[in-house]
């Protein structure tokens, strides 16, 4: 099942996204936003898209760095990740553009939005939610959850679920424990699924660095993908 690239904008920039929509139907369909980890849209993230197809759903990989850029090297997926990380103005801007490309699609049920992001992109989907975007569920895998003080959160409409390796050296229990207090301050619907003798990117095949805690785990992962399918289909209903 292979899907398209789909151009879209933020202001001036164009962004590459992909988009996978699966096997034709004439009713508007639920969709997902993807949001890519820091080495930015690629293989990985359409993957998901296409993945998400196959459920039913309509798929949509974004592009947060622009014109599909890629990093290869820890240095360069550093100096592509970090402007949005100073600026989570401009992040929420530019999931915001992508949330509003997908919702013009024809074939999206605009009123059935879901959105998933993976370490950096889990980030991204937990700020999207913090917009007040009407997303009925923002699903954090391995994602930094700390929101940023000097920005204000609308009212959260989505469901929130973060799945979480205990032992992830980038985001520790005492910020887990604090994202927790932030949601039920919030009065969001939350959940946080952790998982036991688990590091960072523990969805991703190819993460096999010990000096970074970036450690593939299969079991988490396939737990993980449940749970994210449990969720969809209890916001979404029947496709």
């Amino acid at each position: 099942m292979a899907g398209s690239k789909h151009k879209y904008l933020h202001a001036d920039q164009e962004l590459h996204g992909y988009l996978a929509m699966g096997t034709h139907s004439d009713k508007a369909r639920p969709a997902v936003l993807v949001v890519h980890d820091w080495g930015g849209c690629g293989e990985f993230a359409q993957k998901k898209a296409d993945m998400l197809a196959s459920l039913g759903y309509i798929g949509f990989a974004v592009d947060m760095y622009g014109e599909g850029k890629l990093g290869g090297s820890v240095e360069e997926r550093m100096a592509l990740i970090q402007p949005f990380f100073n600026d989570r103005t401009l992040l929420r801007a530019r999931i915001r553009a992508a949330y509003e490309a997908l919702r013009a699609v024809p074939g999206v049920d605009k009123n059935r939005i879901a959105a998933i992001g993976f370490c950096f992109g889990g980030m991204t989907v937990l700020d999207l939610a913090r917009t007040g975007a009407d997303i009925k569920a923002a699903i954090s895998f391995h994602g930094i959850l700390n929101s940023p003080k000097e920005l204000l959160n609308e009212t959260i409409r989505a469901k929130i679920l973060v799945l979480h390796g205990y032992d992830d050296p980038m985001v520790k229990p005492d910020d887990v424990n604090a994202f927790c207090q932030e949601m039920t301050l919030a009065k969001a619907d939350w959940q946080v699924h952790q998982y036991g003798h688990t590091q960072h990117s523990f969805t991703n095949p190819e993460a096999h660095n010990l000096d970074m805690g970036t450690i593939y785990n299969a079991v988490a992962e396939r737990r993980s993908l449940q749970s994210m399918e449990n969720m969809l289909q209890e916001v979404f209903g029947q496709v």
